[in-house]
């Protein structure tokens, strides 16, 4: 049996995670896949996907949000086949952002201006769609470091934003 890999946390700030992977088995390891997820408002989970090649490893992921829960699931690529997911959970240190005021307006039929407040030098996040469900499961996005952005939209539909 393969056990599943030992996801330690070795540190975290306002904007990083630091963790270490490793078996504790005599089987061979290849390197590991690593999902890491978060929730974008309660609409919409993210993912980030790492591959490391390797026995042993130890990562830091940046550029995440201060204030935040995020998971970090790991499974190992052995000579035996893939092992078990193990997972850990760590919120972020320092002060959730304020979410940001959004304002949409209609240009014309096919593009909507959105602009909205917020801190300067970080990036924002634009997801939009016709429904919930769809801006949970797959919205259209963008991203821009600017307050305001231009999207294109098909005619004759209703829009739902978020920033």
């Amino acid at each position: 049996v393969i056990p599943p890999p030992v996801i330690h946390i070795e540190s975290y700030s306002e904007d990083s995670i630091s963790f270490s992977l490793k078996m504790t088995t005599n089987i061979k390891v290849s390197g590991y896949v690593v999902n890491i997820y978060w929730t974008f408002d309660t609409h919409r989970q993210e993912k980030r996907t790492l591959v490391i090649e390797g026995e042993k490893s130890i990562q830091k992921v940046a550029n995440l949000t201060a204030h935040t829960p995020y998971e970090i699931s790991a499974w190992a690529k052995t000579e035996l086949g893939d092992s078990p997911l193990s997972f850990v959970h760590v919120v972020t240190s320092g002060t959730r952002p304020a979410s940001p005021s959004l304002k949409a307006k209609a240009i014309n039929q096919t593009a909507v201006e959105c602009s909205w407040t917020g801190p300067r030098n970080v990036v924002y996040g634009i997801f939009y769609a016709t429904s919930f469900l769809e801006l949970y499961r797959s919205p259209h996005n963008s991203s821009t470091s600017a307050h305001n952005i231009t999207v294109l939209v098909q005619r004759d539909e209703q829009y739902l934003f978020l920033v």
